[in-house]
């Protein structure tokens, strides 16, 4: 903040080096955990499902980051921005579709508009579909030689919009991280224009104060 009131740099720049800073540090803590987990439960071992397993992880961390320095651009206090963060993520876990089913989500609020607007909602869409599509499974249900397919899980166990491709749902989270970073963005810049018409209202109520001499 020193140097910014010194006039070193503008937000914009302080906002372009917090994100460019972070990327390398957010994406070793997605890939390390992200290999341990992925082998260890035995999900497709194919490098193309783990690098979008690895890719998506890493831009909801990305997501999930930009998130929390808009909450703290508006909120003072870095214990309330942390209750006010984790308040809004608990928000969304709860509608994201996974503990509660999206037809199952009452519609007012919780599935509209809460349940489009949760990056969980695309980020579990985007790991069932890497996990799921082109995989058949036995389906003792129907018989014992009947099987399933993962397409038809993923619509009528998960409840899955399959209507478009999990890339998609990649470059939806990605389109948040830019929203909230430009967010972030606006929320610095207009808090020092506040600030500052603040400053020069206080010092114009001192300059056109009367003086009274004693």
């Amino acid at each position: 903040r020193r140097e910014r009131l010194n006039g070193h740099y503008e937000v914009g720049a302080f906002v372009v080096a917090n994100t460019l800073s972070s990327i390398p540090y957010l994406f070793l803590i997605s890939l390390i955990p992200g290999v341990i987990a992925y082998f260890l439960v035995g999900l497709q071992k194919s490098i193309e499902h783990f690098t979008y397993f690895a890719l998506l992880l890493f831009v909801t961390m990305l997501l999930v980051e930009s998130l929390m320095m808009m909450v703290a651009s508006f909120v003072p206090d870095f214990l309330m921005g942390v209750i006010t963060g984790a308040g809004i993520q608990g928000v969304m876990v709860l509608n994201g579709g996974f503990f509660r089913l999206p037809n199952d989500l009452p519609n007012l609020f919780w599935k509209y508009p809460m349940y489009y607007i949760s990056f969980h909602k695309y980020a579990n869409q985007g790991f069932y579909k890497n996990e799921f599509e082109g995989l058949t499974f036995p389906n003792p249900q129907q018989g014992a030689n009947s099987s399933i397919s993962g397409e038809e899980i993923l619509r009528s166990v998960w409840q899955v919009d399959t209507g478009y491709s999990k890339w998609i749902d990649i470059a939806i989270l990605f389109g948040m991280v830019v929203f909230y970073r430009l967010m972030f963005l606006g929320i610095v810049k207009l808090g020092e224009k506040v600030k500052l018409m603040l400053k020069k209202r206080v010092g114009s109520s001192k300059k056109t104060s009367p003086v009274v001499e004693i």
